[in-house]
């Protein structure tokens, strides 16, 4: 594609030459000749002089240091994603149920899908256009996929998942299986409750590797429109996560707990059930969550509960000062002692 053309598509300004090409993206630092790089961390700033990139994406107030055609924006790392997206587009489909997979009765597969070899299908599956199904997919009875849905070699849908439209879902991954769910009777043995929920995934949503879902208890998991999940989360039975929330690996969200909308969650933050996480929350990774969350803002634990910033760090100084401050104590405890 040409600057110009990046420019009009993106809303960018362009500083440079409208018909230069370009075909890939690189860092600053590796990016050579045909190639778009971008500087949306000033920590990177100082390899912008020596940049060989044919043009860079960037701030206004940044253009001044750059020696190449410049594509000027507000917001650089998301105009390089969607750069990114042009420049490296996924591969194309290739049409066609392979010989070796195995598809159930009242399956439907349009023409326009891609199934690849030793993939299962139950009975009463079906898929949207275009959706393309991995190797050794295993997709249970009665699933729905949404068109343009991929899903890579490996992944496990149980019976009665939906999936939207134009969603991922990477190697390993298991979608609905049983919620931990289990009653204890007098005699202390655990008596498994049945799970007879289902899965709900909106559209352009993205399941990392081997992370897990489970299918809800009574009514569905739910994951709306938009939601991000890393590699390896478990997101237990039940549990509601709204539109554009994002979530980094090896997360776990217990059971019924329900997440807001545009929310951003650190990797290994830990979440107990039957909570409630207000629209566009920030915790911290680390973080454990004890309790409900009622107020957007930012939260952090690192091992200890969650809490607000401001108030997380005023504690981690104070935890640096208990040593002093137990020296002080047992002198005060001393003189008490001395003056009775």
């Amino acid at each position: 594609m040409t600057l110009g053309e990046l420019a009009v598509r993106h809303g960018c300004e362009l500083r440079g030459d409208p018909d230069s090409v370009v075909d890939r993206v690189a860092t600053l630092a590796a990016a050579e000749a045909g190639s778009v790089g971008f500087l949306a961390n000033p920590v990177y700033r100082s390899r912008l002089a020596a940049t060989k990139a044919t043009a860079v994406i960037l701030r206004a107030a940044e253009a001044a240091d750059c020696p190449v055609a410049a594509l000027l924006t507000t917001d650089p790392y998301a105009v390089y994603a969607r750069v990114a997206t042009d420049l490296h587009p996924a591969p194309p489909l290739r049409p066609g149920v392979h010989p070796a997979a195995v598809l159930g009765a009242a399956t439907r597969v349009p023409a326009s899908c891609q199934v690849g070899p030793g993939a299962v299908f139950g009975d009463g599956v079906s898929l949207g256009e275009r959706v393309a199904i991995g190797a050794h997919v295993t997709i249970g009875d009665g699933v729905e996929i949404g068109a343009d849905t991929r899903i890579f070699a490996g992944a496990v849908l149980y019976a009665g998942v939906r999936v939207g439209r134009r969603c991922i879902i990477h190697s390993g991954s298991v979608i609905g299986a049983d919620g931990f769910g289990f009653a204890r009777d007098r005699d202390g043995r655990q008596i498994k409750v049945p799970q007879i929920g289902g899965v709900l995934i909106g559209d352009d949503v993205e399941i990392g590797a081997c992370t897990t879902i489970d299918r809800g208890a009574i009514g569905d998991t739910v994951i709306a429109d938009g939601v991000k999940l890393d590699n390896q989360i478990q997101v237990g039975h039940n549990t509601r996560i709204g539109a554009h929330t994002v979530i980094a690996g090896q997360a776990g969200i217990s059971g019924s707990t329900t997440i807001g909308a545009r929310c951003t969650i650190g990797g290994k933050a830990a979440i107990a059930g039957h909570l409630v996480i207000a629209d566009d929350v920030v915790i911290g990774g680390g973080t454990s969550v004890p309790g409900s969350i009622p107020v957007a803002g930012i939260y952090a634990g690192g091992g200890t509960p969650a809490d607000t910033l401001q108030r997380w760090r005023k504690n981690m100084v104070r935890f640096g000062q208990l040593d002093e401050i137990a020296r002080r104590l047992r002198a005060v405890e001393k003189r008490l002692k001395q003056d009775s």
